[in-house]
């Protein structure tokens, strides 16, 4: 299945992709809140109500309420080789908030206050049922979906300390979506990934470069919290970011970033000066 979540005149509601239309998940308003009933796959699949052609459907923060938004740094080898770096013998974790988030269509404001504007491509994964102290082969059992994430990152402030909080929570400014897929239909470790900036090719890498999967950061990081329905993990972005480069390249008022896994959709956010 393909789920979404969708703005109405109303409000928001959960909904499932049919080829050319969503189908309306009827008492749920979004993702987070479907996600979170113990049945929420019968659910989703019974679901038969109103029909909005995808054509014109307007697509919200998939999951507005996370519990948990949990990423993971520096989790692509050619990412890791080309900032002077050895590949990890554990995950690089650092956290972001709902607040952060945003619609997969939606502007990102280019903050005053930084000027290193960034792109990370990342595959997402969802969860789909309590998670703990799970093995690397249980952790598919826990995972409801997979999504598209796009790890915007305000690299001054990122090097402030050496901690990256900073640089990674900037309000509404980590497009999530278009949908969450279900696992029987894509695979996580063999899917191409990229960005490309006003129609420029910037990244360009396959999920089987990740040196930590999906499997194995759901089994690390349930070993120190649980994990709970809907929460959200970024496993990691690769090669080809702005800071890296050289010269560097970085994100302006006017720009026009797009991701894509294959297999899952395509992010595209335009990124707009300061609203005051």
């Amino acid at each position: 299945m393909r789920l979404a979540t969708l703005r109405t005149s109303t409000g928001t509601v959960a909904a499932r992709l049919d080829g050319d239309h969503y189908t309306l998940i009827e008492g749920c308003e979004d993702l987070s809140e479907l996600l979170c009933e113990p049945d929420w796959t019968e659910i989703a699949a019974a679901a038969a109500g109103d029909v909005v052609p995808a054509a014109r459907a307007e697509l919200a923060t998939l999951l507005p309420a996370p519990g948990k938004v949990i990423c993971a740094g520096l989790n692509y080898a050619t990412h890791i080789r080309e900032m002077g770096r050895e590949l990890p013998e554990h995950p690089t974790l650092f956290a972001k908030f709902a607040d952060s988030l945003t619609g997969p269509y939606d502007d990102v404001v280019a903050p005053a206050e930084d000027p290193m504007l960034d792109w990370e491509c990342e595959l997402g994964v969802v969860i789909g049922q309590d998670a703990y102290r799970v093995t690397e082969a249980e952790a598919a059992d826990h995972i409801a979906g997979y999504t598209v994430v796009n790890d915007v990152s305000m690299r001054g402030y990122q090097r402030r300390t050496g901690e990256w909080l900073q640089g990674k929570i900037w309000q509404s400014a980590t497009p999530v979506g278009p949908v969450l897929v279900t696992p029987d239909e894509f695979d996580p470790e063999h899917a191409a990934i990229t960005t490309k900036v006003n129609g420029r090719l910037m990244q360009e890498a396959n999920t089987g470069d990740l040196v930590f999967t999906a499997a194995r950061l759901v089994a690390y990081l349930s070993t120190i919290i649980t994990l709970r329905p809907g929460d959200l993990l970024l496993t990691g972005t690769p090669g080809g970011v702005g800071l890296a480069r050289d010269p560097q390249v970085f994100l302006r008022p006017g720009d026009v970033v797009e991701v894509e896994v294959d297999g899952l959709g395509r992010l595209e956010n335009h990124i707009v000066p300061p609203r005051h």
